[in-house]
């Protein structure tokens, strides 16, 4: 397609030398662009073409990157970042050393905030509001674009209330298209499609009683209405809220229609936007399916099974708990703290609790998973889904620290298998008869069997299981993990390495410690987290306090953020990959 006006705007004061008659133009190659690239380079899809529009206007009404613009969650940036600056490098897009796919303050100055995880913008934008205030810049506009789904979630709430006792000139978008990545849920949900129909302004409604000025439902695809009413609220002193209804995948037939599916589609043709399928039957299942058919398996035999995610039944496979005992499975909306502590309330009643969250997301919980679980001692299980590095997502999708944050908190059981079994026999276990919370945490992706269904078998909390023996040096690995440390080892060909798959970081197998502590000269540790309080860190601790003076190696992610790529790139800056596993291995063969 050959875009006439898309390749001569280069910033937001380009974009309104346009006719405001030919805007409508710039959207559809805005769009196409987008599915051009995506098509092909993948990424996040539908919720970018739903708001082509309402980027182009608030652009083309507002003095950005002077008016601070944010952007919650950020999976509906694109736009925003090809208008601004970057649409030569788009092709880059969540490639290691190209650009994010989420909005981010070193990348460009009209990237006001950083944000990837949901229901920031309010308070991020109502911050700069007040500092604006404070600084004398009175003219100055300040908006944040937030999703229907990011607006239930508690922290949104939060910056409502704060915004509504302030005179900061701050405006609200509200993105509303009923979905987040899996349809929206809840009672505000329910409000909001009540709301929006007729398209008239109501003279009443919960966000004119938190002291905003309430504008909408108005169409977040007419981008002449748009702007004539950005105009009416510029002149409008304090908080003010707008309610837009977009079209999420708008443009796009098939991610219109399926919207969930091309949140994140994958590679498609950019013509039709049929999925470019490959044959899958001959590899193994996604672990958070494995995950989810096995929790239907258990619930089917264990009545007081429940299951809880917020706002990921598809992203999590909770979605199989959903489909097959509905009173059993609840998302609760990206609302984590409410999942966390719904989860403990329901453990006080006897059932057992499984509480499906990404690794990145339960850091968004921490309070809860320590006073109102932990220290009751309340036997949630916790199953943390992508783990470790995610890829191309980035730093603000990675689950590396939850080993860290994890460990240091007293009565709580961390379980990190190696396969799909593991995984299942776990889940098995932590059914049975548990007495404090447990976290179960397992990777991004597929596992590495293809065979996963076998009959289950209880698991001995805190045991490892020697996977080589050796004499000289051994590994000490946790889930993953024990897959690269396996090829270094058969490239190496020695049999003075032995291997040991730990399992549970807490409690560690203390036996297997002392074991191969007085019988090997070094011992190296490797997890697919930060290696700063880490299983490593464990491991350190447990050999100082037993004056152990044998050589130790810890590898892990480095103090720093890992940005985004694919796994065996970002495994690779880390050092955790089998090339620099083995170079280490023969390093200390060498130095011994």
């Amino acid at each position: 397609m050959a875009y006439e006006y898309l390749n001569s705007i280069n910033s937001p004061e380009d974009l309104k030398k346009v006719p405001v008659a030919k805007l409508n133009e710039v959207a559809a190659e805005l769009r196409q662009f987008i599915i051009d690239i995506v098509a092909t380079k993948e990424g996040h899809l539908g919720a970018s073409l739903g708001v082509v529009e309402l980027t182009i206007a608030l652009h083309y009404a507002f003095n950005t990157p002077k008016d601070l613009l944010v952007w919650d969650v950020g999976h509906q940036a694109y736009g925003h970042k090809i208008l601004t600056g970057r649409r030569e490098n788009f092709h880059t897009n969540r490639r290691l050393n190209g650009i994010s796919g989420f909005p981010k303050r070193e990348e460009s100055e009209y990237d006001t905030f950083g944000v990837g995880h949901s229901s920031t913008a309010i308070s991020a934008a109502l911050g700069m509001a007040i500092a604006s205030n404070l600084k004398g810049e009175f003219g100055k506009h300040h908006i944040a674009v937030v999703g229907d789904a990011s607006i239930a979630s508690g922290m949104a709430f939060e910056g409502l209330n704060h915004a509504g006792v302030t005179k900061a000139n701050l405006l609200v978008v509200l993105n509303d298209n009923a979905i987040g990545i899996d349809p929206s849920v809840g009672a505000l949900k329910q409000y909001l499609t009540k709301a929006r129909v007729g398209y008239k302004p109501k003279q009443s409604n919960i966000i004119e009683a938190l002291n905003f000025k309430y504008f909408g439902p108005v169409d977040g695809h007419d981008i002449a209405g748009l702007l004539e009413v950005f105009e009416q609220m510029k002149q409008i002193e304090g908080p003010k809220f707008l309610h837009v209804i977009t079209t999420k995948g708008k443009g796009l037939k098939k991610a219109e229609e399926d919207q969930v599916k091309y949140h994140a589609p994958g590679k498609f043709k950019p013509d039709t936007g049929e999925l470019l399928t490959y044959d899958t039957s001959r590899l193994p299942l996604k672990y958070q399916d494995i995950f989810g058919l096995t929790l239907v398996e258990l619930a089917k035999k264990n009545e007081k099974i429940i299951g809880i995610t917020p706002a990921m039944p598809t992203g999590s496979s909770l979605k199989f708990m959903m489909q097959a005992f509905p009173e059993r499975a609840f998302d609760v909306g990206i609302a984590e703290q409410h999942a966390v502590t719904l989860s403990a309330g329901m453990a006080t009643q006897g059932f057992v609790v499984f509480c499906a969250i990404y690794s990145t997301f339960l850091q968004r919980a921490y309070d809860q998973v320590i006073h109102d679980v932990a220290l009751q001692k309340l036997p949630v299980v916790f199953c943390l889904d992508r783990a470790g590095l995610v890829g191309e997502d980035g730093a603000t999708h990675h689950g590396v620290f939850d080993i860290a944050y994890l460990r240091c908190i007293p009565n709580i059981i961390i379980a990190t298998p190696s396969n799909e079994t593991e995984l299942r026999n776990l889940l098995y276990t932590a059914q049975l008869d548990l007495k404090l919370p447990m976290a179960i945490r397992y990777p991004r992706g597929r596992g590495v069997q293809k065979n996963w269904e076998s009959p289950f078998e209880e698991v001995r909390i805190g045991k490892a299981t020697c996977l080589k023996q050796g004499d000289s040096i051994v590994v000490l690995s946790i889930g993953n993990m024990v897959h690269n440390v396996s090829k270094a080892i058969e490239r190496i060909k020695d049999e003075a390495i032995g291997h040991y798959d730990m399992r549970f970081v807490k409690p560690l197998d203390k036996e297997v410690l002392h074991l191969v502590f007085k019988k090997y000269k070094a011992v190296i540790t490797i997890e697919d987290g930060v290696v700063t309080g880490g299983f490593g860190s464990a491991v350190l601790e447990f050999a100082t306090k037993h004056d152990y003076k044998v050589k130790i190696r810890n590898l892990g992610l480095p103090d720093e953020f890992i940005e985004h790529g694919n796994i065996d790139e970002l495994q690779e800056i880390a050092k955790i990959n089998v090339e620099y596993i083995e170079e280490e291995i023969v390093s200390l063969l060498q130095n011994l």
